[in-house]
């Protein structure tokens, strides 16, 4: 058996593509690279895409022609190539984070900032790296709870890239809208307008290697929720509530949001804000202002993890409007802080250890 090209071309032309009809040879898919070496044969095909429907079977096909109409014995090596290369992988975002962790409410007013800003404080007082995004693009308050409203950003060159160096303040990197626009006006965009500026303080900025990116959510449930899923792969969520029946029922429909299975982020546990009031000359008494321990038998329901309970306190919003967190105190809210970076860290290893990787959300219309 002798194998020369133009046999190999004449057989291959026996073969059509099925998307046209036509032989592989007429349609110039044959490269000009036919190799022969005693009774073995190599050669490409060329394919206009490199996801062709076709690919695997017209390999087959042309192996089969030349098994058929040459010889059985004959060793066929079948190369592909794509006239349109293919698409490179894209950078992963946030390559340097281990955890990723959303601070998030179902209604406004419950003290979701104050938790994601004191959580973060409390983190980094533990040794962690941890850097803060406030998502909250039409109510951001980071921030004033930082004390950090008149700084300024600065742009830095990292591998031929401009990027947004996050402010550092007690051992936080923190990232908030409000770097960007007047805080004395309300900020009037469009969804899509919110959505490409929160993409661009997370894939625009120098965050560096972080153990902890919380990121303080918008209220609710909104498109600015979807982007950051969709943006992100997320470890899982912390869900904060007053014990109050109507917050609950919101926190409630925000915690299903995140259980969908098109979105599927874990739940990391409920934190029970404004959970009780203690006077300051009487600190054994508890007043149930808001309900007493709704959070508690929300969280039994749905079978997730109660982080903490927070007591309704004068001096944490006071030390926030201060720009200068509860969680740096020695306090007993302060301690109360420290106990829920400890149960976060907790909830995110136990989470890690028994559940798979979280993928970003591919949301299909």
């Amino acid at each position: 058996m002798q194998l020369y090209p133009s046999l190999i071309t004449e057989t291959l032309s026996t073969v059509r593509y099925p998307g046209t009809g036509k032989n592989i040879v007429e349609s110039g898919m044959v490269e000009d690279d036919i190799r022969i070496d005693g009774d073995s044969v190599s050669f490409t095909i060329i394919f206009d895409k490199p996801t062709d429907p076709f690919m695997r079977s017209l390999v087959k096909s042309c192996e089969a022609a030349i098994h058929t109409h040459i010889s059985p014995d004959v060793k066929v090596t079948v190369k592909t190539a794509s006239r349109q290369p293919a698409k490179p992988k894209a950078a992963p975002v946030l390559p340097g984070v281990r955890n990723i962790v959303g601070v998030s409410s179902g209604k406004g007013g419950v003290g979701k900032s104050t938790v994601a800003a004191n959580l973060a404080v409390a983190l980094a007082r533990e040794g962690y790296r941890v850097g803060l995004l406030d998502a909250d693009i039409f109510g951001p308050s980071m921030p004033k709870m930082f004390g950090i409203e008149d700084q300024q950003l600065y742009l830095h060159e990292s591998e031929g890239r401009q990027l947004i160096l996050p402010v550092e303040r007690y051992g936080v990197k923190v990232l908030s809208i409000g770097f960007l626009v007047d805080r004395d006006k309300a900020v009037l965009w469009r969804g899509s307008m919110a959505s490409n500026a929160l993409k661009q303080l997370i894939t625009e900025a120098d965050w560096g290697e972080l153990d902890y990116f919380l990121i303080d959510m918008p209220p609710g449930t909104s498109d600015i929720h979807l982007t950051l899923v969709q943006t992100l792969a997320m470890t899982g969520v912390v869900v904060v509530s007053t014990p109050q029946e109507v917050a609950l029922a919101d926190a409630r429909k925000g915690i299903s949001m995140f259980q969908d299975e098109k979105v599927n982020v874990p739940i990391l546990g409920l934190v029970e804000n404004m959970a009780y009031f203690t006077p300051a000359a009487h600190p054994d008494e508890r007043y149930y202002i808001f309900g007493k321990e709704g959070g508690v038998r929300l969280a039994e329901k749905l079978g997730v993890r109660l982080l903490a309970q927070i007591p309704l306190v004068a001096s944490i919003a006071e030390s926030g409007d201060a720009g200068e967190p509860i969680a740096m105190a020695d306090s007993i809210t302060g301690h109360a802080f420290a106990h829920l970076a400890h149960e976060v860290t907790d909830a995110v290893a136990y989470r890690n250890d028994n559940l798979p990787p979280t993928h970003k959300v591919e949301l299909k219309h």
